[in-house]
């Protein structure tokens, strides 16, 4: 199973890239998981964000990721 990650706004600057295509993550636990492992100081920020998943947004980290879903992680941000 793959997944499309995409990282917006302080999710893409504290990842250092914009998007991956992951293997191996069944939720959004294990997502995040992979993430932080591979950029340890992005926790933070991650810790924070609110996933969307195929449009649908969640923060519930066992929330099951289907077979070749886009995943966009999005940071808090201010705005109108």
């Amino acid at each position: 199973m793959s997944v499309r990650v995409r990282y917006f706004a302080a999710a893409k600057a504290a990842l250092g890239r914009g998007s991956d295509e992951l293997t191996g993550v069944e939720d959004l636990g294990a997502l995040e998981a992979r993430l932080v492992a591979s950029a340890p100081d992005a926790a933070p920020v991650l810790a924070r964000c609110t996933f969307l998943i195929g449009g649908v947004s969640t923060t519930d980290r066992a929330t099951a990721l289907p077979a070749d879903a886009t995943v966009d992680v999005l940071p808090p941000f201010a705005g109108g």
